[in-house]
């Protein structure tokens, strides 16, 4: 088939779900009023509780949302042909993404803007919110390890996206003060900032002086470095060491101060990177090499792997944590909800899409792609390369030279990852302070000690276990575990949203049926990962993935059978029953 066709094909779906499906959920199943009080006005403290032009609310929700992993996912899926990965895409984002994400964001919203862990308390009972709260917070541990790992080697593979990628920081803090202070709109400013971004990426990657390589300062790939390390290995760790001092001080600040004018910044490349991406495919026309499905396949079936490699641009978890986390508390109008939670995933479903395009159309050949795609394995450690180069490929024809497409597509991929990481410390910190209240230890409560223990935590889970790629494995190794992880508390949520929507009398199908699928493929992948591939005597032993993985899934379970019974109506009267 046609790439142009393809992509036509997938963004017609995507846009009839939006235009059609949305609506019918919004106006018969959600009902969304445009007179209710939303937490953003209700509890407004310009800290966390800012009420947001949707726009911008848009721009940082979907990029909060769309990090690395609609990326990676795709890019690795295709190995079992571009067909299944495809229909997953655009499907899931349909029927289960977009509800998941649009559901998450009105059920917080009608509920003070409390997240899914502590409605679950609310929903199913104490015990329930407990176990989900760990399930939370070793969800974004992973998410905090993985996106880190994932932005510390882009920095070393490409050195040219670090200054244009730094700068982007005081662009987004000076855009911050403008609009909050000065009354200014954004948008503008917001324009500017991603032109000299742009500016100095062109430049970074004509002149050697402007990339910030660490290894090549240090006398390159076979240096020595810090510490008895390697050069590489050293810039690995210098890069998450500032890579967490950052996360920490953003998660702390105000969300007008930096995360939100930086998500609207970063938004805007998300539509000029797509833009540019979709109209060199145009203009290129590149031929599908990649087999339909592929027969060769030997390792790892696709049944049911597929349903939780490809997790972000499909569904996700984690975007449940992020509308409930922190987009409930900025929506102006209910009505909002709509186009922040359902045009979020679909958005994201668009972006899954053209990195399946560009990993499909980059190689000369088929007998070239199932060279490089010989196993999982290899799919797996090559796929975010394989879309960096491929897009780079789309992006040529619209006349952008090689090396300024790859430095902007890698911008592009460090930005999103690093927004997703940061959101996600801010979750991390929410989420300890919550278990310190319900353990009563008020020192968990207080703000510094939270994100210090997330940090920590967090750095410490992608630098310490040891594996194939050397110093600071702990992202490598967690990503099998992310995708299980991230579908499970997917499936949690929408069995949250449909508890709620039957106790209120709506039909509840919508939610119900993409629950059901979700949690059967991602519980059979996880029980064949646990026992037969990370436990003592499976065939691809893993302490580290083990321990986490058969925690997850006990709790998982738990929930489940707490969440049944509650949705078959058996649940305690003081558990909310009506919308407040």
């Amino acid at each position: 088939m046609n790439a142009i066709v393809l992509a036509l094909i997938g963004m017609i779906i995507l846009g009839l779900g939006y235009r059609y499906y949305s609506k019918f959920v919004a106006e018969k199943i959600f009902r969304l009023d445009p007179n209710y009080i939303t937490p953003a006005h209700r509890y407004k403290d310009d800290v966390d509780f800012v009420p947001t032009n949707k726009f911008v609310l848009w721009g940082h929700h979907f990029t909060s949302v769309a990090g690395a992993a609609p990326i990676v996912g795709p890019a690795i899926a295709v190995y079992w042909g571009w067909l299944p990965a495809f229909l997953w895409v655009i499907l899931g984002t349909v029927f289960a993404a977009g509800i998941h994400d649009f559901g998450t964001l009105v059920l917080s919203v009608r509920n003070k803007g409390q997240s899914v862990g502590t409605l679950a308390h609310r929903l199913i009972g104490q015990r329930a919110k407990i176990l989900f709260l760990f399930i939370i917070l070793i969800l974004v541990l992973m998410v905090n390890a993985v996106f880190a790992w994932v932005i510390s080697n882009l920095f070393i593979q490409f050195p040219a996206s670090v200054f244009p990628v730094f700068i982007q920081i005081p662009l987004a803090v000076w855009i911050g003060h403008i609009v909050y202070k000065k009354k200014q709109k954004m948008l503008v400013p917001s324009l500017i900032a991603l032109a000299v971004m742009y500016i100095a990426a062109i430049f970074s990657s004509q002149y050697s002086f402007l990339q910030i390589d660490l290894v090549r300062y240090m006398g390159g790939d076979g240096a020595s470095g810090l510490f008895g390390l390697g050069a590489v290995s050293t810039a690995f760790f210098i890069w998450i060491v500032v890579l967490m001092v950052y996360v920490y001080i953003a998660s702390v600040l105000p969300v007008w101060k930096l995360l939100q004018p930086r998500d609207f910044i970063n938004s805007h490349q998300l539509v000029v990177g797509l833009g540019i991406l979709y109209l060199g495919l145009v203009f290129v026309n590149p031929k599908i090499t990649a087999p339909i499905t592929n027969t060769a396949v030997s390792d790892v079936s696709w049944f049911p792997l597929l349903f939780i490699t490809i997790a972000c641009g499909a569904i996700s978890g984690f975007h449940g944590l992020v509308s409930s986390g922190t987009s409930s508390k900025q929506l102006n109008k209910e009505t909002d909800a709509r186009f922040v939670g359902y045009l979020g995933a679909v958005g994201e479903g668009i972006l899954a899409l053209i990195a399946i395009i560009a990993a499909i159309t980059f190689f000369p050949s088929k007998e070239e792609f199932l060279a490089t795609y010989s196993s999982f394995g290899a799919a797996s450690s090559g796929g975010l390369g394989v879309f960096i180069k491929g897009a780079s490929n789309l992006a040529a024809g619209l006349g952008i030279p090689a090396s300024i497409s790859t430095t902007i597509v890698s911008i592009i991929v460090v930005s999103f990852a690093a927004t997703t990481l940061d959101s996600s410390l801010r979750l991390m910190r929410y989420i300890i302070a919550e278990l310190g209240v319900e353990y009563r230890m008020p020192v968990l409560e207080k703000k510094h000690v939270a994100t210090s223990l997330a940090v920590f935590s967090s750095a410490a889970l992608v630098l310490l276990p040891k594996g194939p790629q050397g110093f600071g494995s702990g992202g490598y190794l967690l990503w099998p575990l992310f995708g299980t992880a991230n579908q499970l508390l997917a499936g949690i949520s929408l069995l949250l949203i449909s508890i709620w929507l039957k106790r209120l009398g709506r039909n509840y199908l919508v939610t119900i049926i993409p629950m059901v699928f979700v949690m059967f493929m991602t519980l059979w992948a996880m029980f064949q990962q646990v026992i037969f591939q990370w436990s003592w005597f499976g065939n691809n032993s893993n302490t580290l993935l083990f321990i986490f993985g058969a925690v997850i899934f006990v709790f998982a379970i738990w929930i489940m059978l707490t969440a049944f019974s509650a949705l078959s109506g058996k649940y305690d009267d003081k558990i909310i029953t009506e919308e407040e």
